[in-house]
Formats: C-alpha cells, sequence, structure tokens
C-alpha cells in the first residue's frame, strides 16, 4: 500500500524549496540589478559606514564603490549620486521620476505636513508657488525694492564692526553674519527689522537655529522600520515646541499685517516702506480668481521656508569665503585691490559693482565649490527608472554629492586648492558660454540644486553674498590669533555645511574715513 502520507511530505518539501530557492535566486537577481553596494548591516542597513557628516561619509564610500552606489538608511533604500555625470542623469534625464522630495516626522511637524512650497510634492500646489516665487515673491522687480533695505541692514553690520576694530575686540564673525542675515529676512519676509527688538531678534534666530538642527539630527522613526511610531529621542516632543512657538509668533504677525492691511497702512521695514512677502502673501490667499488658494499654514510654512532657506546659508557661505581670505592674503590683496581700483574708498561697495567685479564673482564661486551649503540634494523617485543600466524602484530617496562633485578631480584641475583663477575666463571664452554658472546648468556645481526644484532665491542668495563679502573685503582687514595665525577648516555636522569651530576675528580699518561711517 503506498505510502501516501510520506510521499505527501514529501512533496511538502519540495513545494516550500521550491517556493525558497525562487525567492532568492529573483532576490539575486533583483539585487544584480541595483548599483554597487557595501555589506549591509541587519535592521541599520549601512548607517555605520555613514558617520556624523554624511556627505564625507557617502564620498568614502563613492571612491570604493563608484559614482552611483545604492544603500540602506535602516530599511529605507537609497541610492547616491557622486559625479557630474550621474548627477545630470538624475536631475536632467530623468528629472521626472525625481521630483519629489522624502517626507519626514520634522518636516511634517514644522511645515504644517508639507503645506510649505520646499518639501511640497511635485504638483499643482508645487507649481503655483513656484510661479509666484519666480514672479512676484522672489523675482528681479520684488528684490529690486528690496535694495535700500539690504544696504541699510549691511551699513549697521559695518558699523559694529567698526566699533570692535576700535576697541580692538575680537567677535564671532558667523554669529554677527547670523544677525545680518536675519534681519535681512525679518524685513522682507514681515515688514519690520529686528534690530531695534533684541528679544524677538533672539527668538527668531533660536527658531532657525532649532529648525535647522531639528531637520538636519538622524531621527530613528524616520528610518527604522520598527521604531515609527515611537519617539526614543525625544524628537516629537521638542518638534511640538518649535512648531508652537513659531505658530504662536506668525499669528502675532500676520494678525498685525491683516489689522494695518484694512487701513492701507503698509507695514514699516524700517525707513523703507515697501510691500513685503507676507502682505503679498496675504494678497494672494485674498484674490478669489487665484487657481490655488493660500491657507494660513501655507504662508506660514513658507515663510519658515524663507527663514531656514535664506538665513544660515548666506551668513555661513560669507564665513566660509572669509575664512579662506584669510589663510590665502595674495588672494584678499587682489580682492581687495579689484574693489579699490572699481569702487573707490569713498563709497561703499553695492549690488551695481558686482558685474564689475569679476574676481569678487569668482571668489564667491570657489567658495560655493569647496563649501556648498546645501552639500546634498535630496529626492525620491515617484516611480521605476533604468539609471545607467541599473533599476531604481519606486520610493527610493536620492542622494545628490554636491560636495563630493565639487571636489571630484576628475572634473577640476587641483580640486582641494583654493582658487578662484580657475573661474576668471576671458569675454571670448564667456561668449563661447565657458562661463562656469553656480545655477545648476552645469552638473559638477550646484550649490543650489538644479532643474524644475532648484532653490527660488538664487538671485537673493548671491546678492547678499557679493554685497556682504566686498564690503567686509573694502573695508577690514581680519586677524585671528593675535595676527599671525591661520583660520581651521574643519567643517561641523548640519545640513547646511557650518564650520566646526566659529571664526573668531578683530577687524583692523583699511582706511579712515570708512565708506559707510
Amino acid at each position: 500500500m503506498p505510502d501516501f502520507q510520506g510521499y505527501f511530505v514529501l512533496f511538502l518539501i519540495w513545494l516550500v524549496s521550491m517556493i525558497a530557492m525562487r525567492a532568492i535566486l529573483t532576490k539575486t537577481r533583483k539585487a544584480s540589478c541595483r548599483p554597487p553596494s557595501p555589506l549591509a548591516l541587519p535592521i541599520i542597513g549601512h548607517l555605520h559606514l555613514i558617520g556624523p557628516i554624511p556627505h564625507q561619509g557617502l564620498h568614502k564610500l563613492s571612491t570604493r564603490y563608484g559614482p552611483l552606489i545604492h544603500i540602506f538608511l535602516g530599511s529605507v533604500p537609497c541610492v547616491v549620486a557622486s559625479s557630474a555625470e550621474m548627477a545630470k542623469e538624475f536631475l536632467k534625464t530623468h528629472e521626472a521620476s525625481f521630483s519629489d522630495r522624502p517626507r519626514t516626522i520634522a518636516v511634517d511637524y514644522l511645515t504644517y505636513g508639507s503645506a510649505d512650497f520646499s518639501f511640497a510634492n511635485y504638483g499643482p500646489y508645487w507649481k503655483f508657488m513656484k510661479k509666484i516665487c519666480m514672479s512676484e515673491l522672489l523675482g528681479g522687480r520684488t528684490l529690486d525694492q528690496f535694495i535700500p533695505v539690504k544696504q541699510e541692514e549691511i551699513r549697521w553690520f559695518l558699523s559694529l564692526m567698526l566699533k570692535k576694530a576700535k576697541a580692538v575686540e575680537a567677535l564671532d564673525v558667523g554669529k554677527e553674519l547670523i544677525r545680518l542675515t536675519n534681519n535681512v529676512i525679518s524685513r522682507m519676509t514681515m515688514g519690520q527689522t529686528c534690530t531695534n527688538d533684541d528679544n524677538e531678534t533672539e527668538e527668531v534666530k533660536k527658531l532657525v537655529q532649532a529648525v535647522a538642527e531639528l531637520t538636519g539630527k538622524f531621527n530613528l522613526s524616520d528610518y527604522i522600520w520598527f521604531c515609527k511610531n515611537l519617539d526614543l529621542q525625544g524628537f516629537k516632543k521638542k518638534l511640538k515646541e518649535v512648531h508652537y512657538r513659531f505658530d504662536t509668533m506668525m499669528e502675532r504677525i500676520m494678525r498685525e499685517h491683516e489689522e494695518a492691511r484694512k487701513t492701507k497702512k503698509p507695514m514699516n521695514a524700517g525707513s523703507h516702506k515697501v510691500k513685503d512677502l507676507l502682505d503679498i502673501l496675504l494678497q494672494i490667499s485674498e484674490d478669489e480668481s487665484s487657481e490655488i488658494k493660500l491657507t494660513r499654514e501655507n504662508i506660514k510654512a513658507f515663510i519658515l521656508d524663507v527663514f531656514a532657506a535664506g538665513t544660515d546659508t548666506a551668513a555661513i557661505t560669507v564665513e566660509w569665503a572669509l575664512a579662506e581670505l584669510i589663510n590665502h592674503p595674495n588672494i584678499m590683496e587682489k580682492a581687495q585691490a579689484e574693489i579699490d581700483n572699481v569702487v573707490g574708498r569713498n563709497r561703499l561697495v553695492n549690488e551695481s559693482d558686482i558685474a564689475n567685479l569679476p574676481y569678487l564673482q569668482a571668489l564667491v564661486k570657489e567658495t560655493l565649490r569647496l563649501h556648498p551649503t546645501g552639500p546634498m540634494i535630496v529626492r525620491e523617485s515617484t516611480e521605476e527608472c533604468i539609471i545607467n543600466g541599473y533599476e531604481i524602484p519606486a520610493r527610493t530617496q536620492l542622494f545628490v554629492n554636491v560636495w563630493a562633485i565639487g571636489r571630484d578631480p576628475n572634473h577640476w584641475e587641483t580640486p582641494l586648492e583654493f582658487r578662484p583663477e580657475r573661474f576668471v575666463i576671458s569675454e571670448g571664452e564667456r561668449e563661447k558660454g565657458k562661463a562656469v554658472d553656480v545655477r545648476g546648468q552645469h552638473f559638477h556645481m550646484l550649490p543650489f540644486g538644479s532643474g524644475r526644484r532648484q532653490c527660488p532665491g538664487i538671485s537673493l542668495a548671491l546678492q547678499l553674498v557679493h554685497t556682504t563679502l566686498g564690503a567686509m573685503i573694502q573695508c577690514f582687514e581680519w586677524r585671528v590669533n593675535g595676527g599671525n595665525g591661520s583660520v581651521d577648516m574643519e567643517e561641523g555636522p548640519g545640513i547646511t555645511l557650518p564650520r566646526a569651530n566659529p571664526l573668531i576675528c578683530v577687524p583692523v580699518p583699511r582706511f579712515d574715513p570708512l565708506p559707510f561711517s
């Protein structure tokens, strides 16, 4: 009599074996279709290889595994592009598949559920906000109206430097630059200066710092699947507190603007009364014919975007540039000579002079190449696509390592050397299109991103960086460690590439009287 039970057991073993083998082969085949990847650990994936400064850790991996690698941050699949060619593939050739940004708990809390512009999904709302950014909020006409505001704040900043110079006192340059950019952004967005209200100045500055810190820190809940509903690091409590403080401040300022609008009185932006960005947003929200109805949350989230993106980044760029100039006195002398020849010593350098200061422009480009304040571009795929012959599944996070691309020896001669001359070209070369710009057209330099999701505040950032740095070069020498020291160039952790150590200097007037005094 046949042993049907034995045959049945054998059949089950065969069936399970075939299913398991097929799953293993399928997994192996799929893995072979993915970009190269280091050995991952259970649960944490490749997190142990990233380190406290992600762009540096990812750069080390790319030097070993190539310009396109596949990693897991916990349970989240990611790809990392570390060359201009790979960046172009993702940000231009397959841009439509990588136009979203990943959602994190910090983003959800701070941006009212991605009601802002920077982290909103690519769609009708984002396209509408992009259009009004370029035409009304951050367009050339609006920025021109704020030129007197920027000039006033730069003069106030230089006056403080002069006081320190006369007293032969050292100061934290980065801290004062953040105060400067914070005041400029405050006046542009809300029509009021914080200079005369130290409490509000500190509150805004603390909020911006808290936002940068919370969005830049690694949160277990975002990457480890079984921690998703846990708050092991206490992030949610901190996020709720920062969100509440920001929301309370913005509600008060919005009510003030709404009352002023009823009486047809513009908010005072110092001695220059202009329509600020909040007024423009409120006007758009009241327009019944607008294709998109802006909510209060959209407006508050956009204002947060402007503060977060416009305060730290410009200040840090100027700080890195000054640090490089202190370490390279011959370059400082060239920049000072150019400004003296073009502007002179009887007036302060201004925005209209920048076009005639090619060496200053080159200096800023070289700073952005080595010290991009957006060291990584972060996107997320919305559909499966093939990149360089590899399968990239939907919902894969993308990291374009801008910092590494700026140091790529395949594109840059002496890539680690600070040499602005590499960006100084003749007029003939410029006409042939050989000038390297910083607006995302050349994929070996992407400080502001590229394509449809590049930073819309490029013009504002470049205006503020050039005029502030130009004025600091024109009016002062800068001394550290008793006048003979050099500045360390160590990077600190954060999403905006801060310095590890503050830049402490004593300003020394170059001539008397100074043009701003």
